[in-house]
């Protein structure tokens, strides 16, 4: 058994023309107002993604507290971002739609549909659990689902990050990724039909083969009971050829950039990927040091799955908890198996951000 663990969701990434714009809109729907980092620097090692030239970018990580993972919200600072050329369909190749967790989806439905107008109706998963859609203001899809798990009780409705469905060429070929690497090892269910509860995404008529899988191991590490379990929906068009949601354009250019996951042992977990067929493409710390990510230093990976489609590890090292105050959190001092103690979490509540 591979002895490097994941931890969770860390973050789904989403690139965007205006950084400002988009997180007061997610702080406002989905309450992602707790700051994990911000940085404004040059991107040095994205190189296979982002034209072999060096870019420069604004970007930041913010979570809620209430459980789940965090956005990473991403502006190039010096170059124009490119939208797609095409409208995104469901399945096309990559992460076509984030989940964000609710405790009571219903109501929740109706405070943000008390506010925004670009909301499904109320709808069923295939499996049965209440879920709506959202399309935000820059053309990202987000499925709200039923979740009851919360980690720091702050009395809202709505939580992290919970997943994401992601369109791929052929399930069996990316399960090695999803299922082997990623722990994703049981499958809710596998159902091939038209399926209306997609009614307000594009190329909703058509046929789709739909696989939700879940991890039956529980996450461990410092941030495992912040990020709870997840799961990730794979989805096959069948009656289209898809396309690359990120073709001919880079890696930071608007929509859903990479899923990323909390890890330990990367250097294990570098071993079992290359073992899989599926090596890092970027690796920030070959020589197995800390990279500073502004507030923050770590250690972060990609891999590809079969269709390009960008998974990034972060291995973190230290963060800031208190960061008017300068104290931040060592992590490389500690047991890694061990959760953090949920004060600290509260202790992060400080960060919390408001954009006018």
């Amino acid at each position: 058994m591979p002895a490097y663990f994941i931890s969770g969701i860390q973050q789904v990434g989403i690139g965007t023309e205006d950084l400002k714009r988009s997180w007061k809109w997610y702080i406002d729907m989905f309450q992602t107002d707790v700051r994990i980092l911000e940085d404004d620097s040059v991107a040095e090692l994205m190189l296979p993604y982002t034209g072999r030239q060096p870019q420069k970018r604004h970007a930041c990580i913010a979570v809620n507290l209430q459980g789940g993972g965090g956005l990473e919200i991403w502006q190039y600072s010096e170059r124009k971002p490119q939208l797609p050329d095409f409208r995104i369909q469901i399945a096309d190749l990559g992460v076509f739609a984030a989940k964000i967790k609710s405790r009571n989806v219903k109501a929740f439905h109706q405070e943000v549909a008390a506010k925004y107008d670009v909301v499904s109706e109320l709808q069923s998963t295939p499996d049965g659990k209440a879920c709506f859609y959202m399309l935000d203001p820059f053309g990202n899809y987000f499925q709200i689902v039923e979740d009851s798990y919360v980690f720091v009780d702050e009395k809202r409705l709505a939580g992290g990050v919970v997943g994401a469905m992601i369109g791929v060429s052929d399930i069996e070929k990316a399960l090695p990724v999803y299922r082997d690497i990623l722990g994703y090892d049981t499958i809710v269910y596998d159902k091939t039909e038209v399926f209306h509860d997609w009614a307000m995404l594009k190329g909703s008529e058509q046929t789709y083969r739909r696989v939700l899988l879940k991890h039956s191991r529980k996450r461990k590490g410092a941030f495992a009971n912040m990020f709870g379990p997840s799961t990730l929906e794979l989805v096959v068009a069948l009656e289209r050829q898809p396309r690359k949601i990120y073709e001919n354009r880079y890696w930071g250019d608007p929509g859903f950039i990479q899923i990323c996951y909390d890890v330990t042992h990367m250097q294990d977990l570098k071993t079992y990927c290359s073992e899989k067929g599926f090596p890092f493409t970027v690796d920030s710390c070959a020589d197995q040091s800390s990279f500073d990510m502004g507030e923050a230093t770590g250690h972060f990976t990609y891999i590809e799955d079969p269709d390009g489609t960008l998974i990034e590890f972060v291995e973190t090292h230290k963060i800031p908890l208190i960061k008017s105050l300068g104290l931040h959190i060592n992590l490389m001092k500690r047991k890694r198996e061990k959760v953090l103690p949920k004060f600290l979490f509260r202790l992060m509540a400080m960060n919390k951000v408001k954009i006018d």
